[in-house]
């Protein structure tokens, strides 16, 4: 080894305390944040709620970002260093790279989930039409998870295989090529939630996306931006000036979720039957709404329009199976509005 690396691997012997205990926590606080996602989608049984671009952008800026770690040449002097110092040295040394590493393969379990579960458009169809004077959102569409997958393969044998050659091939001039996929990554993650927020106040609803995973993410961006500033100080604005971007971004996408979790919080204690039992449909801030498994979608609509017919006034809805109530927002609308509807002005007695 050349005098400047040991001399680099002399000061990996000796970890701060505090720099490594703050690591560890953001270690550990990326993955426990991204849980409750996984378990959101899970739950769900569907993505629906997460915005494909918003998917994409942070598939790509992960795989732009675990790019950047690996290739960096001081990334692989630590790993290099691990040959001279403890073991407990070197897992502080790199919990940098377990970061990095560990965002990048939960955020690809995200990708999987989306695909795996993404929204049939069948399911959809029945309601897509009836809602759209309801939600300026349009249904989701399957060329959007075929875009997603592709181009998040493309940008994984790209990267991968670019990097792996570059660092055979010129193993002390990888440094442009991790400063290219570093920017990448950054100005990617910067605007990942632009869409989102979008998508989310289009839909007027969060359905899959996880109001937890927000709470834990939002103030955990700000923690890792001062973490940085701690390594690169000032100078370095434009590593830790992204993570401040993004949380402001994502803090916004919070406020927007929450507001529409307290709406349809009150939306379904308005829904109670004859006896005063209230339907609320959200066991919590993640909660799965409660579905009947033989209930089905035309049905409620159905029920709910006859109920407006025998009547001429707005009623309640009740329970459409075994005392269960859907907490679908557009459902429950088009129930009321079937209800309100006079029975003069019904399109089917025209």
């Amino acid at each position: 080894m050349t005098p400047s690396t040991t001399s680099h691997c002399q000061h990996l012997a000796h970890p701060s305390p505090f720099t490594t205990a703050l690591a560890a926590v953001l270690l550990l606080g990326i993955l426990v944040s991204y849980l409750p996602q996984h378990l959101k989608i899970l739950s769900c049984r569907s993505s629906e709620g997460l915005s494909p671009w918003w998917v994409l952008l942070g598939a790509l800026s992960s795989v732009a970002a675990l790019g950047n770690i690996l290739t960096l040449p001081a990334s692989r002097e630590d790993v290099g260093c691990c040959k001279e110092i403890g073991r407990g040295e070197c897992a502080a040394a790199l919990l940098g790279v377990g970061q990095i590493g560990c965002q990048w393969a939960c955020f690809m379990f995200i990708v999987m989930l989306f695909l795996i579960f993404f929204p049939s458009t069948s399911t959809t169809a029945d309601l897509s039409s009836s809602t759209s004077s309801l939600t300026s959102s349009p249904p989701p569409k399957r060329r959007d998870a075929v875009i997603v997958a592709t181009a998040t393969v493309l940008a994984l044998l790209l990267v991968g295989i670019t990097s792996v050659a570059l660092v055979a091939a010129y193993p002390h001039h990888t440094q442009a090529w991790a400063n290219l996929l570093g920017t990448v990554a950054g100005l990617l993650a910067a605007i990942q939630y632009v869409p989102q927020i979008w998508y989310t106040y289009r839909l007027g609803d969060v359905k899959s996306l996880s109001v937890v995973t927000m709470l834990i993410q939002v103030p955990g961006a700000f923690l890792f931006a001062f973490s940085l500033w701690q390594r690169v100080g000032w100078e370095g604005w434009s590593t830790w000036a992204v993570y401040v971007v993004t949380g402001i971004l994502q803090g916004n996408l919070l406020a927007l979720a929450i507001i529409y979790y307290m709406r349809h919080r009150r939306m379904a204690k308005s829904f109670t039957d004859d006896d005063g039992d209230v339907f609320t449909g959200v066991d919590d801030v993640d909660g799965a709404t409660a579905r009947a498994e033989d209930a089905d979608e035309r049905t409620a609509l159905l029920n709910g329009r006859g109920n407006g017919n025998s009547s001429g006034t707005q009623r309640k809805s009740r329970p459409i199976a075994n005392g269960t109530h859907t907490s679908n927002a557009s459902q429950r609308q088009l129930s009321m509005l079937y209800a309100a509807t006079p029975p003069e002005h019904d399109s089917d007695r025209s």
